[in-house]
């Protein structure tokens, strides 16, 4: 029996500059580990750029895709990482992509589970013979008081 504590991270996408021409992407993604449960956010003026989820493919030639409902345009665009995997994000609007707002990250399964306690060990490798035990020994010192 082990306990693992994870808590979901929010990112905003490029940080401080947020989304938008002039920030360089592969930059700000190599010091940061994704995890399945964490959320993107891209921040931007709305009307000015957009964000489309995309294949590696379409991110590789900045095609953006033909379907209107696969892009968000509020300016504060909130996107959960339900999958392992690489995702791949563009801004579609006219040659924005290609000037460098296109974003690739890889989302892992889950958290590392971080060294076990002395205690959590030890809780770990009773068995039922040892909980019975330390049960009749509590019962026992309670009834000697």
């Amino acid at each position: 029996m082990s306990l693992t504590i994870s808590s979901a991270t929010e990112y905003v996408v490029g940080g401080d500059d947020g989304w938008k021409l002039g920030v360089k992407y592969d930059d700000w993604v190599k010091d940061r580990q994704f995890l399945v449960g964490d959320t993107l956010v891209f921040k931007y003026k709305s009307g000015a750029h957009n964000v489309y989820k995309v294949t590696g493919d379409e991110f590789k030639s900045c095609t953006v895709p033909s379907n209107n409902s696969l892009g968000s345009f509020t300016g504060n665009d909130t996107i959960k990482l339900a999958t392992a995997g690489t995702k791949w994000y563009i801004c579609g609007i006219s040659g924005h992509c290609n000037g460098g707002m296109k974003l690739k990250i890889t989302v892992l399964d889950g958290a590392p589970a971080p060294a076990p306690s002395a205690a959590s060990t030890l809780f770990a490798k009773a068995t039922g013979f040892h909980v019975l035990l330390g049960m009749i020994f509590a019962i026992a010192a309670v009834i000697m008081v």
